[in-house]
C-alpha cells in the first residue's frame, strides 16, 4: 500500500512539475511577445489557386504585387557546402577592383573567418572600397583583434544593432541576410555563415549541409539594394555610383528577382511570396528548410495543394540540430499535413541548413529565409527567386540527393510519439512567434 501511495505521489509530482513548466513557458512567451514583438501584414485567409506557376500571370503577380519585378538575363550557379562555396566567395573577393559589400549574420574568428579577414583586408589595402556589416548578436564569436585588423586595413566594419539599454527591442531584430557583392557585378546569397561548421562537404556531424548561390546579370543590382537597405539604416550613408551599381549586361537565360524584408516595413512580403507560390503549384512543391515552423494558414494551403493533386515534399533537420526547440515546435504542426499525404523527411547525416523552395520545376526561391515566424516577422532577410526550368531542375535534383539520406516520417509514427514529446512540442509551440 505504501508503495502504491508513493508511486501515486510520484506521478502527481511529475504531472504537476510539467504543468508548471508549460505554464511558465506560456508566461515567458506572453512577455516576449509584448516586449519583443513586431507588427506584420499577415494573410489571414488562404490564397486560392487561380493560375499556375508556369503562367505569365504568376510572374506578373510576384513582381507587381509584392516587390521588385523579375529581371531577365541572369545566370545563377548553385554551390553546395563549404568545399564549393568558400573558394568561390574568396576568389570573388580577391578579384575585386572597385567595391566589396559584405553582410552576414555569423562571422566568427575561426579558420575560415581568418581567411575572409585576410582577403578583405588585402583588397582594402589595395584601394578597393570595402564595407562589412555583421550582426552583433550572431557574431559574438568574432575577436576584436580581427575587427581591428579589418579597420586598420581600411575596411569599414559595422555591427548591426548592438544592444543598448535604452532600446531593448534591438536584441530581437537581427540581420539574418547573407550577401556578398563584388564590383556590383557578382553577387552571392544563401544559408552559409562564416564559421568552421560550414567547412567541408557535410561529411560528418561537425560539418553542415548547406547551399549558396552565385548570381551574375541584372539581378545583382537587386542584391546590392538589399545590402544598401541595411547599410543605410546603420550608417545613414548612401553608397552609389558605377562601382556599386554598374551597367549590367545579360549573362544567362534566367529571370531573377530579389526579395528582402525587414521589421521596419514590408515584413509580411516573404510570407506572402511563399503562399502565392504554394497557391500557384499544379505539380509539386519541394521545401528544404533548416527551421520549418509553418503557421496555420501555410499548413492549410499545403493541405489544399495536396488535395488538388500536388505532390508536396519537405526536408527538415533530423537528430543533428542546433535548436531542438524549433524541431519540437515544427513537429506539432505536422498532423494535418501527414494526414493529407504530404511527405516529410528528416535529414540524418548532419545539421541541415538550406533554405530552398521549388514549385513545378520552374520557379525556385533560395536565400537566407527560414520558414518560421522569426524570419517572416523579426529578421532582415533576403531571397533570390529564379524563374528558370534548368535552375529549378538542378535544385530538384539536389533535393532528391538529400532525400536519399533522410528518413520519412509516417503518420503512424507521428501519432505514436511519446506523451513527454507531445508536452515538449506543445510548450515549444507556445514560443512559435519567437522561433
Amino acid at each position: 500500500m505504501r508503495a502504491k501511495r508513493s508511486a501515486l505521489k510520484g506521478t502527481r509530482a511529475w504531472v504537476a512539475s510539467h504543468i508548471i513548466l508549460v505554464a511558465s513557458l506560456a508566461l515567458v512567451s506572453v512577455v516576449l511577445w509584448v516586449v519583443l514583438g513586431s507588427s506584420e501584414r499577415k494573410v489571414e485567409r488562404p490564397i486560392p489557386h487561380r493560375y499556375a506557376a508556369g503562367d505569365s500571370q504568376f510572374v506578373r503577380t510576384m513582381g507587381s504585387l509584392l516587390g521588385p519585378g523579375f529581371l531577365p538575363g541572369n545566370r545563377v550557379t548553385a554551390l553546395y557546402n563549404g568545399d564549393e562555396v568558400f573558394p568561390a566567395m574568396l576568389d570573388a573577393i580577391r578579384s575585386a577592383r572597385r567595391t566589396i559589400t559584405f553582410e552576414s549574420y555569423i562571422y566568427w574568428s575561426s579558420a575560415i573567418g581568418r581567411r575572409f579577414t585576410a582577403a578583405l583586408a588585402e583588397r582594402a589595402r589595395a584601394g578597393v572600397h570595402t564595407h562589412v556589416l555583421i550582426d552583433w548578436a550572431g557574431s559574438q564569436k568574432v575577436d576584436q583583434d580581427d575587427i581591428a585588423r579589418l579597420r586598420q586595413a581600411g575596411v569599414e566594419v559595422v555591427l548591426y544593432r548592438p544592444l543598448r539599454f535604452y532600446d531593448f527591442d534591438r536584441i530581437n531584430h537581427r540581420t539574418h541576410r547573407k550577401l556578398l557583392i563584388v564590383d556590383g557585378r557578382v553577387g552571392f546569397t544563401g544559408g552559409l555563415g562564416i564559421a568552421d561548421q560550414w567547412l567541408g562537404h557535410a561529411q560528418d556531424k561537425e560539418h553542415w549541409r548547406d547551399s549558396q548561390f552565385r548570381a551574375e546579370g541584372p539581378v545583382v543590382a537587386q542584391l546590392q539594394a538589399a545590402f544598401m537597405d541595411d547599410w543605410f539604416e546603420t550608417r545613414g550613408v548612401v553608397l552609389d555610383g558605377p562601382g556599386y551599381f554598374p551597367d549590367l549586361d545579360r549573362r544567362g537565360p534566367a529571370l531573377g528577382q530579389v526579395f528582402w524584408s525587414s521589421p521596419r516595413g514590408g515584413n509580411g512580403n516573404l510570407r506572402v511570396m511563399f503562399l502565392l507560390a504554394i497557391a500557384a503549384a499544379t505539380r509539386r512543391i519541394l521545401i528544404a528548410n533548416a527551421y520549418f515552423v509553418p503557421d496555420e494558414t501555410t499548413v492549410e494551403m499545403l493541405v489544399a495543394a495536396r488535395r488538388r493533386g500536388v505532390d508536396v515534399e519537405i526536408i527538415v533537420p533530423g537528430p543533428v540540430l542546433d535548436a531542438q526547440v524549433v524541431r519540437r515546435a515544427s513537429k506539432e504542426t505536422w498532423g494535418p499535413m501527414l494526414e493529407a499525404g504530404v511527405a516529410i523527411y528528416e535529414y540524418q547525416p548532419t545539421m541541415y541548413h538550406p533554405k530552398v523552395m521549388v514549385v513545378d520545376d520552374v520557379w525556385a526561391s533560395v536565400g537566407s529565409t527560414n520558414f518560421d515566424d522569426r524570419s517572416f516577422r523579426l529578421n532582415q532577410e533576403d531571397n533570390l527567386n529564379v524563374y528558370d526550368r534548368e535552375f529549378a531542375a538542378g535544385q530538384a535534383a539536389a533535393f532528391a540527393r538529400d532525400r536519399a539520406v533522410s528518413r520519412r516520417i509516417t503518420l503512424e509514427a507521428w501519432r505514436r510519439r511519446p506523451l513527454w514529446e507531445r508536452i515538449q512540442e506543445r510548450a515549444a509551440g507556445v514560443l512559435r512567434k519567437q522561433l
